[in-house]
Order: C-alpha cells, then structure tokens, then sequence
C-alpha cells in the first residue's frame, strides 16, 4: 500500500511494557479506589444489580494527543468523522458537524454534494436507504423509489430495453422526502444553510474528479444521445475530461428552490411539476400523483447477532442485512482455517445466499417472513455448511436457485459518526450509471431507471436462464429488491463500526468481506478496505477478483498462490481490471479498554453491581475506498 496504515486500537496487540504497564495498573487501582469511595456516596451515572460492575475507559481521563490526524485514504479523530467516496463531500458533510449539527445534519449536505459532483450514481432523482443510530436505538429510513401508479407487471412486454433505458425505467424519486423526515426527526440546523455547498459547486461548477471523468468516457454514447446529458457533460461536441469543470446551473435553481420551500417543492410544487412534464414529453409515466402519494418508511433496523456483534441494517425490500447475516452464520460454524481455504468457503457461502435472496421481495406487498427466518436460521446455515466441501465447487444448480438473478448497479455510500455518536450509515442510488440515460433539461435532476430492479414476467433473456422471481414482480407504489447494505455495527451496546458499499450486486459481497478483514482477520482499518476482494453472481459461474491500480496509485491484487489454489477446487476465474465495490468504513476503538468485576458481598453483605450507562467516546478511524477519488473528513 501506498499510504501508512492506522493503527485500530480495538484490534491491535497491547505493546505497552511490562514496567509501563505495572505503572498503569497501580494507577488503575488509585483510581478504582476513589471511584468506589465515591459510589458509596452517590448513586451517579451508575445503577445496582447482582455484582459491581465498573467500566473504565483510558484510566477514565486520558484523551487522544490530537484532534485529528489525516493519512491519505484514513483519518482519525475523537469528534467526530465522515467518509465519502469524494473528498469534497466528506469536508462539506464535516463542516456541519463543527458547526454542532447531528450526523443526520452533516448526511444531508453530504448526499446533496454526492448527488452533484457524482451524478453517475446518484442524486434527488433517486432513492436510498438510511440508518440512523442514536444512542440504543436504531431507526431505519427507506427512501427508495416506488413504481408509478400507471406501472404494471406487463409494461415492458413490447419494449423490454424500456425497462432499463429512458424515462419509462424511472421509479418515484424518494431521496428528498426520506432526507426531510429524517431532518425532522434528528436535524440541529435549519434546513436551508445545509443546501448551501451543494448549489455552490452545482452553479459555479465543480472539477470533474478521476474517477467520474472515467464513467463519462465509458458512457460517452448514452451522455451525447441525450439532450439533457449532452448539456451538462459535453462541450462542443467532446465529453467533459478529469480536470475539466462541470456545471449544472438548472439542478443548483432546483435545490435552491427546495431548499427555501421543503420537499413540498419537490412533491407538490414547481420542481416537480417541471420534472413530470420533462418526464411526460421523453415518454414516461410518472405524475404528479405519483409524487404526491410518496411516503417514506421508517421502521426499527433491522437486529441480527453474528460473532457476538450486533448488526443495525436495512430490512427487506433490501437484501443486504439478511444476506450479509446468512454468509456470517455459515462462515461462523467453521474453525480456524488457511487463507484460502477460508476464501473458498466465502465463495461457495456467497453463492448459497445468493440463490436464497432472490425470495425477498417489498413486504409491504409480499409476505417474506418465511424466507427471511429461513435466510437467518442457524439450523439453515448448520445445513449449508454440510453442502459445501472444502475440495471442490458446483454448478449453479446445485444452490438450489429458483430465480433469476436481481442485477442492481451503481449507488455510492457515506458514513458518518458525530461527537455524540449518533450514526448514519446511507447509500444512495440512481441504479445503472447515469441512470435511465436522461435528464430533465428544465430542472437538472438526472432520471433513475429503477424499475430495472424489478423482475417481469415476460421472456426476456438473462445469464442464468431461469424464471422471474414473482416476489418481485411490478406493482404501483411498490419498491423493488435491491442490494444495498449500510450497516451500523455495535457491542455491548458500544459502537463498534458503520460500514456500507456502492456497486450494485457487488455490495454485499465486498461488506462481508471487509467486515471479515477488520473484525475477524484483524487487519487495521484501511487495509480491511483496500484488500483485494473476489465476486460471484452464481450466474454464470465465474469468481471475479480485483487485480488493477486503484485512483490513488496502489495496486490492488491477489496472489498467485491464491488463484492456483481456488482453481483448484474448481473454480472458473476472471480478473477484474477495474474495482468491484466501493466500501466507506467507520470503526470505533477503545484504549486500554478494562471491565473490573468486583465482588462487594464479602464488605455490605450482598452482591451488588454498577453498571455501565455512560458512553465512552473512543478513537474513529474514517476509511474511504482507494478504489474510488474518496477522502474522509474530521472534525
């Protein structure tokens, strides 16, 4: 790697010295007495039960040296950090934070910013799914696009490229709406000022970063066929180029205008009547109506238990927190094993949740109870584990898949932790890149083509072959399945981590594999990130690995020895000459972490305990993927 790695304070090996650490535990002591020569006056933060407990975090006093410190793609801080997958979002996103807003505050400017300087995978056009951790109390945000009240099943059935390209493959934009509630719930600043840097860089213009200027070049054609591209990424004739400006004036008036009038400006106001209109002329179906009867989801997250963390993520209809739960339970029924053994048990357990997500779908429409206990049970992980062997691979059919496979794309994900320790964790979509390949001249807002997340029922043709799954069929006002995955990550009630990624099928695979890497493998931080990964979509049968130079100059790459030995088993390779996932990661670590158990029934007579109710504010250390132009940013 090309930077210095940060050291992970949670993860790594104590190094103190044998005579410093005497020293520490003498003072420890000092100080355990005065503590429990005061609780026996006082009651504080602190409450009874069967024995004394007493947490003390840092000798209770000490404190980081530095604020913060920045080393390239990591940066650490104790008040607070964001990481997105552009620098210039995650500076603006921790502006906020300065200034003493929320994390709900610093995600709202973060997304607007997202949403202008990367445009290819997301904006108020879209949709996202959000989770806000508060204390204990986790809240999930679903503010994914809806099929319009006009959209059947059979929509598609004459023109199935409809589904995917142009104004007919766009969802019900839910991002605004789900960013307000959220504001409303947990926001400190006014509404207005948060718009403020993202109409800045949208009307003065912003520098087209590497990796954006990439998805330009790849998706030239689709940007000069369409009128609404052509005048925002191309001049006199030529595609806009790294270090070139970029200008959206008509989308800074529309965030200007929302940002004066609310959503309502968006839903029920001249915004959207531009936006239907445009929609209206380029042959869509969505209307006013459509954005009228909008509503957001806010529900608890969604709580699994793996390898003695807690997991707060995003309920169906994502396929992320069930899927990433289903690979850990499997994962976690096998003993120590080599690297790439290891590496070939993820592959065949990815490939098994695969097959069982594709019976998900929005519950507000379908009943997925079933299939969503079945994805968790233990006893069906306990089963899988049997049905994979350590010395070969399968066909696909052998995973039992009866659907065929959700082929999601785009997104981009941030992830935010204040001084107080509430949480966001977000990702955010347009689907493919540049979404439906069109944007609404009169109003600067890029179309989505979400309804290609949906399954149909007539014969289009896919890699696997296999029927639609009806789970997932086209209803009005429903939500299709998707892959997106931001989770936040505690311990004992603690936080411990927020993470999520951006690439469409990919996510879940590159979480899980980060994840791992941090959490099991032990790696610090920024290498759990920028490690090479693998992929697999089940169909066709084929493990993808990253082998390439990520933006900022490092190689990312596996082994040959690695390679060899999957091979081995069976598995048919392919190198990714370009990066799969795009993963931010948070994680928070404690020094000298010690929990004390102290039996008091021998001095008062019972057992008596103090509990932990204060929160420690531990060391964040912000990662964003080299694979992306991203910088994280501290308060």
């Amino acid at each position: 790697m090309g930077h210095k790695i940060l050291a992970d304070h949670l993860l790594e090996t104590n190094q103190i010295t044998v005579g410093e650490t005497k020293k520490q535990r003498t003072n420890l002591t000092i100080t355990l007495s005065l503590v429990l020569f005061l609780f026996l006056g006082t009651t504080g933060f602190y409450c009874f039960s069967d024995n004394i407990t007493l947490w003390l975090s840092r000798h209770a006093t000490n404190s980081h040296s530095l604020s913060h410190e920045n080393l390239g793609d990591a940066i650490e801080s104790e008040n607070g950090v964001v990481a997105a997958d552009d620098g210039r979002c995650s500076e603006i996103g921790a502006s906020f934070l300065r200034k003493g807003g929320h994390a709900v505050d610093a995600a709202v400017a973060t997304t607007l910013c997202v949403g202008v300087v990367n445009p290819m995978a997301s904006g108020i056009g879209g949709g996202s799914f959000l989770i806000v951790s508060q204390g204990s109390k986790a809240e999930a945000f679903d503010m994914r696009e809806t099929a319009p009240l006009a959209a059947s099943k059979d929509m598609y059935k004459n023109d199935a490229n409809a589904k995917s390209i142009g104004a007919l493959s766009m969802g019900v934009p839910g991002e605004l709406a789900g960013l307000h509630e959220a504001w409303k719930r947990y926001g400190r600043l006014p509404w207005k000022p948060l718009f403020k840097p993202a109409i800045k860089l949208a009307r003065d213009g912003f520098i087209v970063a590497p990796y954006l200027g990439r998805a330009i070049s790849t998706h030239s054609s689709k940007i000069l066929n369409d009128k609404g591209l052509r005048s925002i990424f191309s001049r006199n004739g030529q595609v806009l180029k790294p270090g070139d400006t970029c200008y959206n004036r008509e989308l800074a008036r529309s965030l200007g205008t929302v940002s004066e009038l609310g959503p309502e400006a968006f839903y029920n106001g001249t915004v959207g009547e531009k936006l239907v209109d445009d929609v209206k002329t380029m042959g869509g179906v969505m209307t006013m109506d459509d954005l009228r009867s909008y509503r957001v989801r806010v529900t608890d997250a969604m709580a699994v238990d793996v390898m003695g963390y807690t997991i707060h993520g995003m309920p169906p209809p994502s396929s992320g927190t069930v899927g990433f739960t289903m690979v850990i339970n499997i994962l976690e029924l096998y003993t120590a094993s080599g690297h790439d053994l290891g590496l070939h048990r993820l592959i065949e357990a990815m490939k098994h949740m695969l097959a069982a997500r594709m019976d998900l779908g929005d519950p507000e429409f379908v009943n997925v109870t079933n299939s969503i206990n079945q994805m968790l049970s233990k006893p069906n992980a306990e089963e899988i584990r049997k049905r994979i062997l350590d010395n070969t691979t399968f066909p696909p059919e052998y995973y039992l898949s009866r659907w065929s496979q959700l082929r999601d794309q785009g997104t981009s994900h941030f992830c935010i932790v204040d001084g107080n320790r509430n949480t966001v964790s977000m990702t955010t979509t347009v689907n493919y890149p540049f979404g439906a390949g069109v944007l609404s001249p009169s109003t600067g807002i890029l179309l989505n083509n979400e309804m290609d997340d949906f399954s149909v029922p007539e014969s289009i043709t896919t890699p696997d072959h296999l029927p639609p799954a009806p789970t997932n069929f086209i209803e009005p006002n429903k939500r299709p399945l998707s892959s997106m995955t931001p989770l936040v990550i505690t311990k004992e009630g603690e936080l411990v981590a927020v993470l999520g990624g951006s690439g469409g099928t990919n996510i879940i695979a590159a979480v899980i594999q980060v994840f791992l890497n941090c959490f099991v493998l032990k790696m610090k931080p920024l290498e759990a990130v920028a490690s090479a990964r693998v992929y697999h979509k089940l169909v066709p049968n084929v493990v993808r690995y990253e082998n390439f130079t990520a933006i900022n100059g490092d190689h990312i790459g596996f082994s040959k020895d690695s390679k060899m030995f999957l091979e081995e088993k069976g598995h048919e390779l392919e190198e990714m000459s370009s990066g799969g996932a795009i993963v931010q990661l948070i994680v928070q670590s404690f020094k000298e972490e010690e929990e004390m158990v102290i039996d008091f029934g021998r001095r008062l007579g019972k057992d008596n305990t103090i509990k932990k109710t204060k929160t420690f504010k531990g060391l964040l250390t912000a990662v964003s993927d080299p694979r992306k132009d991203g910088k994280p940013a501290a308060v």
